[in-house]
């Protein structure tokens, strides 16, 4: 990237350590030597740097890039975002049949395609093929209370309420065996 903003003429770049590198969320700024050395040497610098964390979190990130062969093993949002179609469409329908059987009477689950959004802030717009677990239920307020319910397990299921369904985009499951644990427990919760 830095390349090619300098092949066009341009000095100093500026982008998201999260949405770019799949890091912590920072604002990082490359480019020239001497151009970035002027930035840093500016008194307002001071107010915009970065605390020890994200820094800590943002060099283990820039490790993995030393490895490309493992890098979408070893970083999640990477492996998240190219997760196959197929392979999402899969989980969704092995998973469909395991939760309509752990939710009561009234709740009908499916598998179904969808598009998750990639992000906001630089790609608010932007969205890739992905699958879903819908539930749809005779009444809306079983499904508010579903999605509460969800919401309040030790590791919250977030969806997304549209149109008398809840959809549960499987784009960044990876792990079956938790999700099916924990909705072990929403039987009696919503009965």
């Amino acid at each position: 990237l830095i390349v090619e903003v300098h092949r066009y003429g341009g000095s100093v770049i500026t982008f998201s350590g999260d949405k770019l590198l799949g890091g912590p969320q920072c604002g990082i700024i490359a480019g020239s030597k001497e151009l970035v050395e002027r930035i840093r040497n500016n008194p307002l610098k001071r107010a915009l740097r970065l605390d020890k964390m994200t820094l800590a979190a943002l060099a283990e990130v820039l490790k993995l890039y030393r490895s490309p062969d493992q890098l979408r093993d070893e970083l999640p949002t990477l492996r998240f975002l190219t997760r196959s179609l197929a392979e999402i469409e899969a989980q969704s329908h092995r998973l469909a049949p395991v939760l309509a059987g752990l939710l009561p009477d009234g709740y009908r689950v499916e598998a179904k395609s969808c598009l998750s959004q990639i992000g906001s802030g630089a790609l608010p717009v932007e969205s890739i093929a992905s699958f879903a677990l819908t539930v749809s239920a005779s009444e809306d307020s079983k499904l508010r209370h579903l999605s509460r319910a969800l919401r309040e397990l030790p590791m919250p299921i977030i969806g997304r309420l549209n149109d008398g369904v809840l959809w549960l985009d499987l784009r960044c499951l990876d792990c079956e065996e938790l999700l099916i644990e924990q909705c072990g427990v929403l039987r009696n919760a919503l009965e």
